[in-house]
């Protein structure tokens, strides 16, 4: 069996954490991408075809990640983004046998493909569809069955004609032959929907109900519970004899603290948590899990953080963090706050492209992208997005949404003495 991972795309919605593609997200070390790829590699799908755009890296960054998972990666160019349909349709002349779908943030594809090749055990299916049931059926497209067969998908149905209250979550088994059926529909953006129905109309489609679905990563909040999935599913314990802890470091649950990473006295860890090498944690810091610090981290002393994911090379001095994704060469400075709670303990929405969204969650903090620096004693309100290559000036407090390369100060009017 083969497998399609869909990488290409400019990540717009998940801005301000999308200067590459999001699937070159990290997380205990590895991209996003990689935990899709070693799920699959787990249950011996090893030939996998990448969808990319034009300017994407992938390719090297996963060149040596292949070698180490024994995986033979193919590497495909959507040139333009026409949508799933056209990105899948490119892998057509390399696909030979059976193969699934993933997008490559489905970090849980080992668990998936085991239920998905269960399934077709039992039924003798030619294809299956994955789905999950929701409350809002006229936001998603909508799965339409026949007995234990899947015959359909309705897209935002109109409320109250919804076929079922199962969407669909994007990860699908097809048979080569599906290429055939897409070439006979009118191509569009969405299009790939259309292919499907005329494709399963026709085939024994199954299907496999999930009890929970796999975070979700359209936005840049959702990282929060990628990486919570991401550090479940490596349940380790492990301190680098390279590590050097001081005195009174207290570690509780699972934690993983790589090479070369230096922890101050009195700090205090609880898992899970992961912290990358060449990381320096200063004295009496509380880590609360589940936080993320990828390599070359450096926090200074009396810094909190939790639930957190934090790229590379970012420095803290002190301060609070909470429920925040932090990119890649930020520094900030003494003091800084981020507010994750509404006074009223609502719901907290944030502005993406214009549009209002609710994240649906009561603990949300900020997101900035690459290159951000924020001057001591400033902070953030609840659910707010900076971009990359931002200054932040001393004691101000963003309220509003940022946009890359911005300076922002408050403007301080002291009083004169005579």
């Amino acid at each position: 069996m083969q497998a399609i991972i869909l990488a290409a795309g400019e990540s717009s919605r998940c801005w301000p954490i999308n200067h590459n593609h999001k699937s070159q997200i990290k997380v205990f070390g590895k991209p996003l991408i990689y935990w899709t790829i070693k799920g699959l590699v787990e249950k011996d799908i090893r030939d996998i075809i990448i969808i990319v755009g034009p300017d994407s890296k992938l390719d090297q960054e996963l060149g040596s990640l292949s070698v180490e998972l024994k995986a033979r990666l193919s590497f495909v160019v959507q040139e333009k983004p026409l949508g799933t349909g056209d990105a899948i349709f490119r892998a057509r002349d390399l696909i030979r046998e059976p193969f699934f779908i993933f997008w490559p943030y489905k970090i849980q594809s080992g668990k998936i493909v085991e239920k998905v090749l269960a399934k077709i055990v039992e039924g003798g299916y030619e294809a299956v569809l994955m789905g999950t049931k929701t409350v809002t059926p006229w936001d998603y497209g909508i799965l339409k069955f026949e007995g234990e067969r899947a015959v359909g998908i309705v897209e935002k149905p109109e409320a109250g004609k919804e076929p079922s209250d199962v969407k669909v979550i994007g990860t699908y088994f097809l048979n080569p032959d599906f290429f055939d059926y897409y070439q006979k529909i009118e191509h569009h953006p969405t299009d790939f929907v259309d292919a499907l129905n005329l494709y399963i109309k026709e085939k024994k489609a199954g299907f496999v109900i999930l009890d929970k679905e796999p975070p979700p990563l359209k936005y840049c909040w959702e990282l929060l519970g990628i990486m919570k999935e991401t550090l479940g599913l490596n349940k380790q314990s492990y301190i680098s004899p390279s590590a050097s802890l001081g005195e009174n470091v207290v570690i509780e649950g699972e934690v993983f603290i790589e090479d070369n990473v230096t922890v101050g006295a009195n700090t205090f860890i609880s898992g899970p948590c992961f912290i990358g090498k060449n990381s320096k944690i200063g004295a009496s810091n509380v880590l609360r899990g589940p936080v993320n610090l990828e390599e070359g981290t450096l926090t200074g002393a009396f810094f909190e953080i939790k639930n957190c994911l934090v790229q590379k090379g970012t420095h803290f001095h002190s301060g609070y963090f909470g429920d925040s994704v932090i990119g890649e060469n930020c520094r900030f400075g003494a003091g800084f706050v981020t507010a994750n709670r509404r006074i009223d303990r609502g719901s907290i929405k944030v502005l993406v492209k214009d549009k209002k969204t609710d994240t649906g969650l009561t603990y949300f903090g900020m997101v900035t992208g690459n290159n951000s620096s924020f001057g001591i004693q400033s902070g953030t309100m609840p659910g707010i997005l900076i971009g990359s290559d931002c200054v932040i000036g001393p004691g101000t407090l963003v309220s509003e949404n940022l946009e890359d390369s911005t300076t922002f100060y408050t403007e301080f009017k002291g009083v004169k003495k005579t």
